[in-house]
């Protein structure tokens, strides 16, 4: 170590070493940059738990970004400015002459995990294959590509098969149909009335037909598992029931005097929409217009979703509940935004791939 050498991030000269996962690097005593002599990086990865232990990302940076402001921490000389890699643009100072690598202190954990995020990216980057295109084409449901959990989405599962199972109760059963109505779907004058108030959560679990049933089951498929997984079972519940809550509320408020059933599990699938676009930036979502199918951001999906429901509502369509569908998504939007920190610290890789240094193929 030569304590007369200059930090290339703050001016400073007083190093010490430091222990960087089994390798002894140099680090400033003020801003805690490190400094890589050639191999070091690699070496350090390789030993890091990242998912790989053979890293060899020193021989294979992204783009070369142009001359640095900064010096070599070993031979003075201007160094280089690149990505680390490839649609993760974290910009990195190399010294051409001898292949030091330089890190600021805040780049020095996603630089570990980047072997995780270079695997994430090979998945959520992978190409639209012909069988999901016909799938689509079809069906009209979107195709997603995400993470997948780490744990299997139980509660997922269970309402899922709790709404088919009370479906199967009385949807093939045209004589149960008002009757189970008349108990359990939600009609805004009677709950404002105060009676049948129990509607306000059993409504979520009836629907009006199989095609009502299939796209709301689809589309708690698609967005659920990666959120009970970010939250855990017992919260995603929670949050799932609270969004419904809201829906209902949104819909009551906008016709207290409404006589006309509510019923379906929209409004809080809504809810986990808003939740999904906030945490599941990186993800993508296929769009088909006719034949043409294309990967687009939850923020680009959700946004047609959102507008179709708001054309919906000007134009003053019957039959669909479509405040309630506003109102848990604007739900969603809100738990989203409040517990975005704390899901983020729970969640290091969703914290990772939400950064804005990631970059995904759509």
């Amino acid at each position: 170590m030569n304590k007369q050498l200059t930090c290339p991030g703050c001016q400073h000269q007083s190093f010490r070493v430091f222990e960087f996962h089994g390798e002894q690097v140099d680090t400033c005593q003020k801003c805690a940059g490190l400094w890589f002599e050639y191999g070091e990086l690699d070496r350090a990865l390789s030993t890091a738990d990242n998912g790989d232990d053979a890293v060899v990302l020193e021989q294979s940076m992204g783009a070369h970004l142009g001359r640095s402001e900064r010096h070599c921490h070993g031979c003075d000389c201007t160094l280089e400015r690149y990505h680390l890699m490839q649609e993760f643009e974290i910009e990195i100072d190399v010294c051409p002459s001898c292949r030091g690598v330089w890190l600021d202190k805040h780049e020095c954990d996603k630089v570990v995990q980047s072997p995780r995020v270079r695997q994430a990216l090979a998945e959520l980057n992978g190409k639209i294959s012909v069988k999901t295109w016909l799938f689509q084409f079809l069906s009209q449901m979107p195709v997603e590509f995400n993470l997948k959990p780490k744990s299997k989405p139980v509660v997922t599962w269970w309402l899922l098969g709790l709404n088919l199972v009370i479906f199967g109760v009385y949807g093939f059963d045209l004589s149960m149909i008002d009757p189970i109505f008349e108990q359990f779907a939600l009609v805004p004058n009677q709950v404002m009335h105060g009676s049948h108030v129990w509607t306000l959560f059993s409504h979520m679990f009836l629907h009006g037909d199989i095609i009502h049933l299939a796209g709301n089951m689809y589309f708690l498929y698609v967005v659920g598992d990666n959120l009970e997984d970010a939250l855990g079972r017992a919260r995603f519940l929670g949050l799932y029931l609270v969004c419904g809550l809201a829906a209902a509320a949104a819909q009551i408020i906008s016709e207290p005097g409404s006589d006309i059933y509510m019923v379906g599990a929209s409004g809080a699938i809504a809810g986990l929409f808003g939740m999904y676009l906030l945490w599941f930036r990186y993800a993508s979502l296929t769009f088909m217009f006719i034949v043409f199918q294309k990967k687009v951001s939850p923020l680009v999906f959700f946004g047609i979703w959102l507008a179709f429901n708001i054309f919906g509502l000007y134009m003053a369509g019957e039959g669909v509940a479509y405040w309630a569908h506003i109102g848990g998504f604007v739900a969603g939007l809100i738990i989203g935004k409040l517990m975005y920190t704390r899901v983020m610290a729970a969640n290091p890789m969703l914290a990772l791939m939400s950064s804005p240094e990631v970059r995904v193929s759509r």
